[in-house]
């Protein structure tokens, strides 16, 4: 009873701060005149507060969990990313908040994995899916497998269970959503066990000098164990699934050497109603709600950018849809894995804009999935799996472009510079010039920074940019997602979600909360 009143109380405040003060005004402040007034600091503080202390933890089951992974989202990359989302708005891009900035719990993971200070997608896929930590370019496999050991690889002693097999050995059904190539070492960590990330189908296997009889591609793996289970996978990838005797629905090759058409597999394996897409118009023309199974191949290689859009390729927003609505099938619940990829790619590309727009739509994805689920019921975890090396510097105006050059100039060359740069990259004499033997910065603005396929400067000459090790945050909203504060290693993540759902190999909240007494 005085937990109830603690909550009324709380409630009441609450809705006293919000009469008074008025609705959160972070979605419409479009003039920075607003951010002068001493008042308008105060009262948004006092929302701030009042929120806090009326979000009381939610200890119920998780009975489905929805894992998003947006792949080298450092900090950094979120905050510009929500400035560019609010630009784009109208309203002053700093006072906007991404979907899962909205969360009420956030932590910080360490992403280094056994040998590497700054990790891959591949070790890093091994420990926020199976909560073990592994070695660089491997997959689904214990640190005593080495890169390219395809022996070891292949003894099930060395193999990680992920979160999606513990999902479906507690009668959960499970999916993966990417915009990467569904073979690609993210979502690869849902099913797969490789000592080589890149050994995608059989082809890449021969081409890097290794035996694809030894070596099982991962393409294959999709049609055994954990793969084989999954309800939905939607991503890109046909060549990696087709022999090199065939094409996709567009055209382009396969490139399998085995001569299987692992798509045609996939179908024949499966009972009940199995469905295979290959365009945005096929996805949402199927009824999701008597849909068993479906796999959808969207291209050849990684679905295009958003700012590339085709326009039959679905988005990360409809693709989430579809898995959703599909795997809530299950009263059992379900485990599903989405992840926006070209985040990622962008970045080594060092094509500033494109990553923040990828944000976005990842934000978008999110929203979606919180429209469709019931927090009381469904634990939503939002995070990466290593940052990138972008920064925001300088000291921009307020509101200032932030995929623009900055308000203001090098007090050295005095020339204009971008607020987000890169530490390293490939073509660096798009940005340095050579004069009388001296080096020199180009100046900027003969360039096209700002334009959907520009490079943004950076410092190290590299073929592509490289990861960062910094910590990445971890967002969370639903049952248990206050145990997501703090700083952690980055494999505690699926044991904390694994606890919330009651699956998986470790102490669980269904160990934890009071059994009925036995009432004859």
């Amino acid at each position: 009873m005085r937990a109830f009143w603690l909550t009324l109380s709380i409630q009441v405040a609450l809705c006293y701060c919000q009469y008074i003060y008025g609705p959160d005004p972070a979605w419409n402040i479009r003039s920075t005149n607003d951010l002068k007034s001493k008042e308008f600091w105060f009262h948004d503080a006092q929302r701030t507060l009042y929120e806090k202390i009326s979000t009381l933890p939610n200890q119920y089951l998780a009975k489905n969990i929805i894992f998003f992974l947006g792949d080298g989202m450092s900090v950094p990359t979120v905050t510009a990313a929500r400035i560019y989302d609010g630009q784009s708005k109208g309203i002053v891009g700093e006072r906007n908040r991404l979907e899962f900035e909205q969360f009420n719990y956030v932590g910080l993971s360490k992403t280094y994995c056994v040998d590497k200070q700054v990790s891959d997608s591949a070790a890093t896929a091994s420990a926020y899916l199976s909560g073990i930590k592994a070695n660089y370019m491997t997959i689904g496999v214990s640190a005593d497998v080495k890169f390219n050991d395809c022996g070891a690889a292949k003894l099930p002693k060395n193999h990680l269970s992920s979160i999606a097999a513990w999902a479906m050995r507690g009668r959960k059904s499970a999916g993966l959503v990417t915009t990467t190539r569904v073979t690609h070492a993210s979502p690869a960590g849902v099913y797969a066990h490789t000592s080589n990330r890149d050994f995608e189908s059989d082809f890449d296997v021969k081409d890097l000098g290794h035996d694809p009889n030894n070596c099982p591609d991962i393409a294959q793996q999709l049609l055994n164990e954990v793969g084989q289970g999954l309800k939905v996978v939607l991503g890109g990838g046909t060549k990696k699934f087709l022999p090199n005797t065939e094409k996709d629905l567009y055209g382009n090759v396969g490139e399998r050497l085995d001569g299987r058409n692992l798509i045609n597999e996939w179908q024949q394996s499966k009972s009940g109603n199995a469905r295979v897409v290959f365009n945005r118009t096929d996805l949402l023309s199927i009824n999701p709600y008597n849909t068993d199974y479906l796999l959808g191949l969207f291209n050849a290689s990684h679905m295009s950018y958003n700012l590339d859009h085709s326009i039959d390729s679905p988005t990360l927003e409809e693709m989430t849809e579809t898995a959703i609505k599909i795997l809530s099938g299950n009263p059992a619940g379900y485990f599903l894995f989405v992840e926006g990829g070209r985040i990622d790619h962008a970045h080594h590309e060092t094509k500033a804009k494109k990553a923040m727009d990828e944000t976005v739509q990842f934000s978008n994805a999110v929203k979606k999935a919180r429209q469709l689920t019931n927090p009381w019921e469904t634990l939503i975890v939002v995070t990466a799996d290593h940052g990138h090396t972008m920064t925001i510097n300088g000291y921009p105006d307020i509101n200032n472009v932030i995929t623009g050059l900055n308000s203001e100039l090098s007090d050295v060359d005095k020339l204009p510079y971008a607020t987000l740069s890169y530490a390293n990259g490939p073509q660096m004499n798009l940005f340095y010039k050579s004069e009388n033997s001296t080096v020199k910065r180009v100046d900027l603005r003969t360039l096209n920074i700002g334009d959907k396929d520009a490079r943004y400067p950076h410092a190290v000459p590299y073929s592509e940019e490289t990861h960062g090790g910094g910590d990445v945050a971890v967002y969370a909203n639903g049952p248990w997602s206050h145990l997501f504060s703090g700083v952690y290693e980055q494999n505690a993540i699926p044991h904390l979600m694994g606890f919330a759902s009651c699956i998986g190999p470790g102490i669980t909240y269904c160990d934890l909360r009071p059994k009925k007494a036995y009432n004859p």
